[in-house]
This record gives structure tokens, sequence and C-alpha cells, in this order.
């Protein structure tokens, strides 16, 4: 992907850069060469951002022309709040208490340069800020009544950057903008970035699968990392986000997306399915509007729960909403076990799902992809217990129940039929439609926007042509937006 500095003045520009051209804000605001080019990074080093600045209009510009630039307008007026910018550093406050428990003085100013500091020991502070205002150069003030707090943090020019400083601007530069890799240039042509998390024992993607998931990116011409949740500040310079672990709204899977979306990435998955599909509230309305078979279901609060006993026999399924992996459901048998969880329930979410028990051996799950169907899978009941997967079970080899794989070909039309109605409602991404068949009627359950795809399990059917057929989408959906 082409890229561009924009400096005031490119002839006192003095750093070398491969495949890096540098112009004034005027020739990119009004040379038609960038106009009509779609597909560039821009970093935009101007003196000043101030509002109807040159600065200010290089960014605005550059994101109505479709390009990627740093900083974004949004960063630009976030820095107009600096109030704000205190709020939020309340989220790694124990970073910045722990980064000048043995400082001196009461006061600390330093400069950050593409998230990297002048020492070591400020090294980890200068990421997250960073990650918290995602402009090139910036100056943070720190000090200390009580406790250590962020006083100001604000951009700077490359006027106000000590001499001293020079050889850190140059290796920080490279590093954020020309990322070294091993690859041939006549193959690759784009970035994709796999949002993982090492540390989730349950993801939704085992090893085996990201393995597979890689080797199929490479072979379809990207490159391909894997990126974790420290690497936010990273998604400028890809081209696709596939995020591979388990997703929410309050969440950084949905800021990455949200970013990554902003930026003009191909995103898997995208915000609006996580937003869609991570509330079960949402969802109950959208299928029950939208006419799709599901089970009897009520949202209830703590006003007009006592009264659900009349509409819903007992056994019944309570759902906080944004429960995941079986996980925020329980089975309710009896009304002292409703009183005792609702109450329980209540004090996370003011709203609940009350849903018609529907007992099965087994669950269907659909997986879809771009509107049409990727996977079939049956998923029976984990031993001696209501659920596929049981999370109290005492020994982990008894917690999930089997998975059986069917050949999309050989799965009722019904069930293919309603899963692609439900996935319709939510979009254009990966999804798996939880469904449960009672009586010849497939009745949908919910829709995860990042279903299960581990190896040996949904790819037994159609195995490594899963992997492209993924990869191949992400390529059509860059290419769209090209």
């Amino acid at each position: 992907m082409p890229k561009l500095i924009i400096v005031e003045k490119p002839g006192s520009w003095n750093i070398r850069l491969e495949d890096v051209e540098v112009v004034t804000p005027a020739q990119y605001i009004t040379d038609e060469a960038y106009q009509s080019v779609r597909n560039l990074k821009i970093l935009n080093l101007c003196k000043s951002y101030q509002y109807q600045s040159e600065g200010y209009y290089v960014s605005l510009l550059a994101e109505a022309r479709g390009h990627k630039v740093l900083p974004e307008v949004s960063t630009i007026q976030d820095l107009r709040f600096p109030s704000i910018l205190r709020d939020d550093s309340l989220d790694f406050d124990q970073l910045i208490q722990n980064t000048f428990k043995h400082e001196p003085y009461d006061r600390v100013e330093f400069n950050v340069y593409f998230g990297s500091a002048p020492s070591e020991q400020l090294a980890r502070l200068a990421h997250q800020l960073f990650q918290m205002v995602q402009a090139p150069l910036i100056r943070a003030n720190f000090s200390k009544k009580s406790k250590w707090v962020l006083q100001s943090i604000r951009p700077i020019s490359l006027s106000e950057m000590p001499e001293d400083d020079q050889p850190l601007l140059e290796q920080s530069l490279e590093k954020y903008f020309l990322r070294k890799r091993d690859y041939r240039p006549d193959k690759k042509k784009y970035d994709l970035a796999i949002l993982v998390n090492p540390e989730d024992p349950n993801p939704p993607s085992d090893d085996r699968a990201l393995k597979r998931f890689y080797k199929a990116s490479l072979e379809a011409g990207f490159n391909t990392e894997f990126i974790t949740k420290n690497d936010i500040d990273k998604l400028i310079q890809y081209d696709a986000l596939f995020i591979r672990e388990t997703t929410n709204v309050n969440h950084h899977t949905f800021r990455f997306a949200k970013k990554a979306e902003a930026l003009g990435l191909a995103v898997i998955d995208d915000p609006e399915s996580i937003l869609k599909c991570t509330n079960k509230v949402y969802l109950h309305e959208l299928l029950n509007v939208n006419k799709v078979l599901t089970p009897r279901s009520y949202v209830i609060t703590e006003e007009n729960c006592s009264v659900l006993p009349e509409k819903l026999r007992f056994p019944f399924i309570l759902k906080q909403p944004d429960g995941a992996f079986s996980r925020g459901v329980a089975k309710i048998d009896d009304l002292n076990e409703y009183k005792k969880v609702r109450e329980s329930m209540f004090e996370k979410s003011d709203l609940l799902i009350a849903q018609e028990f529907l007992p099965t051996t087994f669950d269907w799950r659909v997986g879809v992809i771009d509107g049409q169907v990727l996977f079939v899978c049956k998923y029976f009941m984990a031993d001696q217990h209501w659920q596929i997967v049981n999370w109290s079970a005492k020994k982990e080899d008894m917690r999930d129940g089997a998975v059986e794989c069917v050949s999309v070909d050989q799965a009722p039309a019904g069930l293919l039929k309603g899963a692609l109605k439900a996935t319709g409602l939510i979009g254009q991404g990966l999804y798996g439609v939880d469904m449960k068949e009672v009586d010849g009627k497939f009745y949908v359950i919910e829709i995860n926007d990042n279903p299960n795809i581990d190896a040996g399990i949904e790819d037994k059917i159609l195995k490594e042509r899963l992997y492209d057929i993924i990869m191949d989408i992400f390529l059509n959906k860059i290419k769209a937006v090209k």
C-alpha cells in the first residue's frame, strides 16, 4: 500500500524510508493524483491540527478519500478535551502509579513518538498513551498530589522535538510505518491481522485451527500476523481484521472492530454483528419482529418478573442478555430456584430473557459466512446435563458433549432456510446459528457472531477448504472497498 508523509517543509525532512513519499499539505489537499487514489496510508506530521488548519484538513480529506490516516479526525477532536482523556487514563491508573513510584519530583513531562519514549522506564506507559491517543508525536504531563494523574496530553510538532530525540523518532517511525517482513513482493498483496487471546482457556478457535487459518491466508496472498488486545495502534497497517477471540460490546474486541471499520478494513466480526449478536434482548426482538421461529420467550424486568410463571411453565430457561458459551444461562425447575437465580442475574442486568425449554438430545449449529452455509454440526448434550457444555463438570473430559458434522447437502432444508433467514437479518459476516429441532420444526435459539471453528470438528467435512473459503471472502471484501 503506497505511503505518504505530510510535512510543511519536505526539503528539511532528512529521514529516508523505502517506498514513502514526502509531500506538503497543500500538495496532498489539491493534487488530483491524491484525490483519485483510495489505497493510501497517510502520516500527518503537520505542525498544527487546529480546526480548519491545513493539518486538520489533511486528516479530514484523507478520511473522505478512503485513505488510512494518522491521526484521525476523531483523535484530533479528542485532544481538544483533556478532561475526557484524563478520565480515559484511569483505565491504566495502576501502570501510571507503578511508573512513577520512585520519581523524586511531583511533575513529569515527556514526549511519545509512535508509542516510544526516551527512557526504558517510560516504555510501557508510552505505549499505553499511544493506544489511548493515536497521534504520532505527543507530549504527556503528569503531576502528583495524593497520587499521580495525567494533567495534559497534546500533539507536538517536529520543531518541538529535542535534537537528541531524532534517533528515537527515526527508529519509532521505521518500526511503525515500515514493518519488517520476510515475504515475496511478487506474491503478497494484502495485510491481515488475526486478533487472538493467548490466555483464553476457551477460545473460538484452537491452536491447530489458527495454524490452518494462517496457512490458508498465506496461500491466498496475505501477509498475516497474529495480534492481541495491546496492538490496537497497529490496525492502520492492515487491510483486514479477523477476530478470533470471544467478543462483547463492553470489551476491547468491539473497540478493535469499530476502529478497523473506521480505517476501512474488511472486518470479521464487524461491529454491527457484535452489537446485534451479543445481546439476547436485541435478538429476541429482531427474530420475533421478522417472524423467525423461536421458542416462546419473554423479556422480563424486576417489575414484571413475578408474573412470568403464569406465562411459562417450569422448567424454563433464564438468560442474561450478554452471556456466551452457555454461560449466563440457567434452567429453572421451580419457583424457589427462579427467585434465587433471577435475583442474582438482576444484579448484572436490568433485563433478562425467559425462554421456553425445548429438551433435545442435540443442538444444531449452522455456520454461515457471507450469506452462504459453511458447515453444519450436531452438538450433543454433555453427559447427564441439559446443555452442550457443562461448566460445573468435575472432569474436563466430561464437560463437552460429542459433536457430529453433517455435509451441507445432507442437512435438512428447513434447518438451512431458517439459519440463512436469521443471519440475513444481521449482516454478511461469519455466524453460528444454534437451532433446535422439535417435531420437524427448526427453532432458532441464538446467533453467535464468532462461532467455534476448531480443527477436526467444524472443519471435518470441508477440511482445509473451509479456511480457504473464509480467506477468499476476506479478499472479496477488501477488493470491494478498494
